[in-house]
């Protein structure tokens, strides 16, 4: 019998405190291969706190987060181990990119940093991820000069740079009109069937949740910890935990 494949994220018991403040504990999970998974819960739950640690920014106060069948942290410091770091996408909810740098030369930042291509093989590399998030006629141009749904889609174009499996997607509907949001689902999920990677993409967006997410995990500040784990359309049609149905009803707590 061969063995079941690897998960792509896995965390085991991880907690997180600040400044005394637990923001969440014993949190477990596990991200299957090809996969979108959603991080889902409030304002300071601790989304994108867990996110930090799953991209080696942030070591978990307890627990241990593996990515990719490794140890993000082990005996390390956070963010040491460039072989992992090298094979996961990250895109951060601003989107991050250099405002004095076209769209092409931000997506040619991971290329420059991680590799031994020459400019003509980065820029044709660039060029390409670029065209795989519609943004081929937009290459030169500044991220000043295009639009917010235009910006989130350079910044994904640049987490698949290193042509990834595995990436992390930090808000990417936040802050855009509905159509926009749908088009940038609509991209998310090209992507995972035409590439075969895996995403993990925190949102409280609960439309992009129903229309791309496999799975889910949703944490609560109010518990300090996860209270749901599950297909979505299941948490909304069955769940009989308050705020999970709260959530995924647009119903004020009581």
């Amino acid at each position: 019998m061969s063995a079941l494949p690897q998960p792509a994220v896995r965390g085991v018991g991880l907690s997180q405190i600040f400044e005394g403040r637990t923001i969440y504990k014993n949190v477990s999970f596990e991200v299957a291969r090809g996969q979108v998974y959603a991080i889902l819960g409030g304002s300071g739950s601790g989304k994108s706190t867990l996110m930090k640690q799953a991209i080696g920014l942030l070591r978990p106060a307890a627990g241990r987060i593996e990515v990719l069948g490794r140890d993000m942290y082990g005996d390390r410091g956070a963010g040491e181990d460039d072989d992992v770091l090298r094979e996961i996408g990250v895109m951060f909810q601003s989107g991050a990119l250099f405002g004095s740098m076209s769209l092409l030369q931000n997506v040619m930042l991971p290329l420059e940093m991680y590799t031994d291509l020459p400019l003509a093989g980065r820029e044709a590399v660039a060029r390409t991820k670029l065209g795989l998030v519609g943004l081929a006629d937009a290459a030169d141009m500044n991220p000043a000069e295009v639009s917010g749904g235009m910006t989130k889609r350079a910044a994904i174009a640049r987490a698949l740079a290193l042509d990834p499996p595995l990436l992390f997607l930090d808000e990417p509907s936040a802050g855009l009109d509905p159509i926009t949001s749908a088009g940038l689902d609509r991209l998310i999920l090209e992507l995972r069937d035409t590439l075969g990677a895996t995403f993990v993409v925190v949102t409280h967006e609960l439309a992009s949740i129903l229309a791309i997410a496999d799975r889910c995990l949703m944490l609560d500040s109010v518990a300090q910890g996860m209270i749901a784990e599950g297909d979505p359309r299941e948490l909304r049609d069955s769940s009989t935990q308050p705020t999970v149905r709260a959530f995924f009803r647009r119903e004020a707590m009581a």
